[in-house]
C-alpha cells in the first residue's frame, strides 16, 4: 500500500512591494529554503488593480537561479540581456535560467484581472555559472489532461503519459497546473523523497487524511511519501503542484543573486559595479 503524504507545514506569505512597487504576497522566501529546497521563492499576484502591479519590475540582474513566471490571466511585457522580448499572456509561461548572469525587466499591464506566480528555482552548485537562457512557453505548448471532474495543465515533468511543456536542464521540477470540480479527488504516485507542495489559487480542498478543508492563497508543503492526494471542497478547487529532488547544498542569498558562498555572491556583486557581470 502506497504511503500517502501527509500535510508537514501550511504557510500563508506576506503582502509585500518589489519592483518599482509591485503589490504581491511573498509566499515563501529565506525563511522557508530549508524545507521547500530546492524552491527558493514562490511570489503570487492576484488583483483587479491595475495601480497595484503596473509600476512593474524595472531592469535588474539575476545569477545562479532559474525564474518561472506562471500566469492564469494577464499581460506581462519583457526583454533581457539576451536580446529577447514578448509578453506572457493568459495561460502562458516564461522559464528563464539566469545561470552565469542575465539582465531583465517585467513591466506588467493593465488588464481586467493579474492572476499568476513567479517561481525561484535554485540552480545545483555545478550549474550556477551556465550559460544564461530563456523559454517562452506559449499557452498552446503546454498540454492540457482532462479526466473525469479533473483538467491537468503540464507545464513541466510529466504527468502520466503526457510530457510537460519543457523538462528543465538542471533541476528537472514536476510543474502541474490543477483544476478539480466539487467533489472529485486527485492522486499522483510521486518520488517518495522528493520535495512537493501546492500552492492554492482558488477554492478549497481537502489533503492527505485531513476532515478540514484548506483554502486559497496558501502553500501548501507535504512529509515524504509515495502518493499525494486531493478532494475538491464543495466550491472546487484549483492549484498549482510543485515537486523536485532537494539540492542539499549550502545558500548565500542576496537580492537577486543565489550562490552557495558569500565569496561568489560578493564577486557577482562587484562584477555587477565594475561592468564585467554578462558573461561572453
Amino acid at each position: 500500500m502506497s504511503t500517502i503524504r501527509k500535510v508537514r507545514k501550511i504557510v500563508t506569505g506576506s503582502t509585500t512591494f518589489d519592483g518599482a512597487g509591485v503589490k504581491l504576497v511573498r509566499v515563501l522566501g529565506r525563511n522557508d529554503v530549508d524545507d521547500f529546497d530546492p524552491f527558493l521563492m514562490l511570489d503570487a499576484f492576484d488583483s483587479r488593480n491595475p495601480d497595484d502591479y503596473t509600476k512593474g519590475f524595472p531592469w535588474h540582474p539575476h545569477r545562479g537561479i532559474e525564474t518561472v513566471t506562471y500566469l492564469i490571466s494577464g499581460d506581462i511585457e519583457h526583454s533581457d540581456s539576451l536580446g529577447n522580448k514578448g509578453s506572457i499572456l493568459d495561460g502562458c509561461c516564461q522559464w528563464m535560467t539566469a545561470g552565469s548572469g542575465i539582465l531583465h525587466q517585467e513591466m506588467p499591464q493593465a488588464a481586467d484581472r493579474m492572476l499568476g506566480v513567479q517561481l525561484w528555482l535554485n540552480l545545483p552548485r555545478k550549474d550556477k555559472m551556465t550559460p544564461p537562457q530563456y523559454r517562452d512557453l506559449s499557452a498552446a505548448m503546454i498540454p492540457k489532461v482532462r479526466e473525469n471532474g479533473c483538467t491537468v495543465g503540464v507545464i513541466s515533468g510529466s504527468y502520466g503519459q503526457t510530457s510537460g511543456a519543457t523538462q528543465g536542464d538542471y533541476v528537472k521540477p514536476l510543474f502541474l497546473d490543477i483544476e478539480l470540480e466539487p467533489g472529485h479527488e486527485f492522486s499522483l504516485p510521486t518520488d517518495q523523497t522528493a520535495t512537493l507542495f501546492i500552492y492554492i489559487v482558488a477554492g478549497a480542498g481537502y489533503f492527505a487524511e485531513m476532515e478540514t478543508t484548506i483554502d486559497s492563497h496558501k502553500a501548501v508543503l507535504f512529509e515524504n511519501g509515495e502518493k499525494f492526494v486531493a478532494r475538491a471542497a464543495d466550491q472546487g478547487v484549483r492549484l498549482f503542484l510543485l515537486s523536485a529532488q532537494p539540492l542539499k547544498e549550502p545558500i548565500a542569498w542576496g537580492g537577486p543573486i543565489v550562490m552557495n558562498t558569500r565569496a561568489e555572491l560578493q564577486q557577482a556583486f562587484d562584477e555587477i559595479d565594475n561592468g564585467t557581470f554578462i558573461k561572453k
